[in-house]
């Protein structure tokens, strides 16, 4: 039998922890150690995961963390035998950042989390343990309110982005936005397009392909003239959902430059204070809209079906699951297992 592929590594991410978790109501935030003791202990026929990407936010692990103990964080993710990816840079307002259409104020506060976060990451690369991954962001502003000025709001987003992007390149970082409906300049694949058209900046700032998020681009929520599906869409024809999914894909490939494996039901949810985006959906669940292997390919190979070979680690991602979902050993079993076949249809060796 020949050896496995070995690239994209496989990662988790930290941030389905976070996202949709604390405030009044809510489940509580699952500590970053509970994370990293899942994703090590997660085993199929002997493959395991490669790393995890991070959130730099408390409680995880604080953007502004001095030297000091980004090296001790460094040092605790490498006693579970994981490597480092991408980071999720806390850019809203209500995390230390603004909106990337706001004041001269908010602006410049998203670019600095964007500075800080970049700065963790050239010293993560610098110790070791973080041979890949990028910046993730997005426009921290509602479609609403985008809506009022969409050619003017974009331009205010890409000279944002611009900005972010130079950051980040000041330390051999880059930056990914990350598209999904409840982000405004950003709820269509046409927007995402655009707006990466508008930032200018290929190879620094480009895409970040959540497999579900995108998807829900095919059916126009928060952007019916992008709609792609046709109403009433019988999702037993999947040569309708193929050819659909695929345009996206064409039109978001070339920017794209960090890849998230996950799964939806084509329905919307939003928990905490998270604004409704594509519903996230386990990896085995009936409902699932994806053929999560198939549909990966569009992402990682190129439009005559060549592998791309861009992303070198691909994640996990799958937000706003109840914690007795998250803390289920089984869970990040079938994940794995998921990645697993990904890897094998989609990856190489080196």
């Amino acid at each position: 039998m020949a050896d496995p592929n070995n690239y994209p590594k496989l990662h988790n991410a930290a941030w389905p922890g976070v996202v949709g978790k604390g405030g009044e109501g809510g489940e509580p935030v699952i500590p970053l150690d509970t994370l990293l003791e899942l994703t090590a202990k997660a085993e199929v026929d002997g493959q395991k995961f490669d790393g995890i990407d991070l959130w730099l936010a408390d409680p995880h692990l604080s953007i502004d963390s001095d030297r000091d103990q980004v090296k001790r964080m460094v040092d605790h993710i490498a006693s579970y035998g994981l490597k480092v990816g991408s980071f999720v840079a806390p850019i809203w307002a209500g995390a230390g950042g603004g909106s990337a259409m706001g004041s001269a104020d908010d602006r410049k506060r998203f670019v600095s989390q964007v500075r800080k976060a970049a700065q963790i990451g050239e010293q993560m690369r610098e110790l070791g343990i973080r041979p890949t991954g990028g910046i993730r962001i997005d426009s921290s502003t509602g479609v609403g309110d985008w809506d009022k000025d969409p050619v003017g709001n974009t331009k205010l987003i890409a000279e944002t982005f611009r900005e972010a992007g130079k950051a980040a390149q000041d330390h051999g970082e880059f930056v990914v936005a990350e598209g999904e409906i409840c982000w405004g300049g950003m709820q269509s694949w046409r927007e995402n397009v655009r707006l990466l058209e508008e930032v200018g900046m290929p190879g620094i700032v480009g895409y970040q392909a959540d497999m579900a998020h995108s998807m829900l681009f095919t059916l126009g929520y928060n952007a019916e003239k992008d709609r792609l599906l046709p109403e009433g869409y019988d999702w037993q024809d999947r040569s309708v959902l193929d050819a659909a999914y695929k345009t996206v894909a064409d039109a978001l490939r070339p920017w794209t430059y960090d890849f998230h494996v996950a799964q939806n039901d084509g329905t919307v949810f939003g928990s905490g204070d998270h604004e409704k985006t594509g519903r996230h959906v386990q990896v085995t669940d009936p409902n699932g809209k994806l053929d999560v292997t198939k549909h990966a390919g569009y992402w990682l190979r190129d439009d005559a079906g060549n592998l791309t070979k861009k992303m070198r680690h691909i994640a996990w991602d799958g937000c706003m699951f109840p914690n007795s979902v998250m803390t289920a050993q089984q869970t990040w079993n079938d994940v794995l297992g998921a990645m697993i076949k990904v890897r094998d249809a989609h990856g190489w060796r080196e």
